[in-house]
């Protein structure tokens, strides 16, 4: 699934931030900049994927 941030603002000025196809912690990583530059963070709720495991991402080079 392609990682996207989902930024929805209410007509009350309400805005809400939602991380989509992201495990684990990395929503919170990929929506911290959004979160620091809106200010206050009044709620957040974290989905069933946050307790999921990201899979890792090993690379090994060879020689020089």
């Amino acid at each position: 699934m392609k990682q996207t941030i989902e930024v929805i603002i209410a007509p009350d000025g309400a805005i809400q931030i939602d991380a989509v196809g992201f495990k684990g912690a990395d929503c919170e990583h990929a929506t911290k900049f959004l979160e620091e530059a809106l200010g206050c963070v009044q709620q957040k709720q974290k989905k069933p994927e946050y307790h999921q495991q990201a899979k890792a991402k090993h690379q090994q080079r060879i020689g020089s």
